[in-house]
């Protein structure tokens, strides 16, 4: 179990991340200020900003960065969000492109605009 003050802790039965072999699961990321414990930002840009940096955060607990990522999944409450979304995220990861997929949801936990869940190499 992978656990940091630096990002939310979790609001249900899970972990920040769990590690497998050589890769690094991290759980859906909410847009949480982890300082406040609550979704501050109201527009999906700086909502996606707020997930990124708690991504950033639980891979720095283990040593890696954003580069170690293969692999993302985007819960999107509005797939009109898909291209504000994509500046953000384009910023985060330059050009490092892991896989992704992004998916639109009828609503999710805290009535956020989008999570991310991330797997990440340990070894890359």
């Amino acid at each position: 179990m992978v656990s940091t003050p630096k990002a939310p802790q979790a609001i249900g039965p899970y972990s920040q991340a769990i590690k497998a072999g050589n890769l690094l699961f991290v759980s859906g990321q909410l847009p949480i200020n982890p300082a406040t414990g609550a979704i501050e930002a109201t527009d999906v840009k700086e909502q996606t900003r707020q997930v990124l940096l708690n991504i950033k955060a639980i891979l720095e607990q283990e040593g890696l960065d954003l580069h170690h990522v293969a692999k993302t999944t985007i819960f999107l409450g509005n797939m009109g969000d898909f291209p504000a979304v994509n500046e953000v995220y384009g910023g985060f990861f330059g050009e490092h492109k892991p896989a992704r997929s992004t998916v639109e949801v009828s609503r999710l936990p805290k009535d956020a605009l989008i999570e991310i869940e991330a797997i990440a190499i340990l070894d890359a």
